[in-house]
């Protein structure tokens, strides 16, 4: 049993948890702890909180399946807050975006009230692309979308997934033949999002992928 006796809890038994997207170090979320939630994520492996509005323990993801899975954890030096890193199952937020910070804060976009789901690729890295692009796969395989393509293509199952990332390997190949520089990056991307959708199909996580390359590298 880890010790707990470090951690300070407020005058009403509580303490703030950062819960932060390990392989892209986007933080999801904000939420209170109380011992028991603690001990009970320490325990379980998954993230478990108190609801100051209900006065009960919650399990994040308990009925949507969008768990958090702990993978590290820390305390400030204060010992008066806590950092969950954890590997998130679909999306974060109720909203339906991959962290509770979606939300510019700033003089255009308060007047606006503009609220940003998906942020744009300038400044991301490939593995934060990489990861929200493969939770929304996930997301349409969990919960299928009338109208969806990626509904479609589990619908359909492995042959017909196969078969298009053999078609998008081929018109890849074209594409650098043509020496086509615009041609390729349409391909490539094609190729890319159907290799997710593979992944998905045989329920591989982006992070083991992402090991095996790192095991490569090394």
């Amino acid at each position: 049993m880890i010790n707990i006796d470090n951690i300070k809890f407020d005058d009403n038994g509580l303490i703030p948890a950062i819960i932060q997207q390990e392989q892209t170090g986007i933080v999801l979320m904000l939420a209170y702890m109380n011992r028991d939630s603690l001990l009970k994520t320490l325990e379980t492996g998954v993230t478990w909180f108190f609801s100051r509005s209900r006065q009960s323990l919650w399990q994040k993801g308990e009925t949507s399946g969008h768990v958090q899975k702990v993978q590290q954890m820390y305390y400030d030096c204060d010992g008066d807050t806590l950092l969950f890193k954890v590997e998130q199952v679909g999306v974060a937020c109720h909203e339906g975006t991959l962290s509770c910070f979606s939300r510019i804060l700033g003089q255009q976009e308060m007047e606006d009230e503009k609220k940003v789901s998906v942020p744009s690729a300038y400044g991301q890295s490939v593995s934060t692309i990489l990861h929200e692009l493969y939770h929304v796969v996930n997301e349409r395989k969990r919960n299928p979308q009338t109208g969806s393509y990626t509904t479609y293509l589990f619908e359909k199952g492995q042959d017909k997934i196969l078969k298009k990332v053999g078609e998008e390997a081929a018109e890849t190949i074209i594409a650098s033949k043509n020496n086509s520089k615009e041609e390729l990056l349409y391909e490539m991307a094609d190729l890319w999002y159907h290799c997710l959708v593979l992944l998905v199909q045989h329920d591989v996580s982006l992070s083991e992928l992402l090991e095996e390359l790192q095991k490569r590298r090394k």
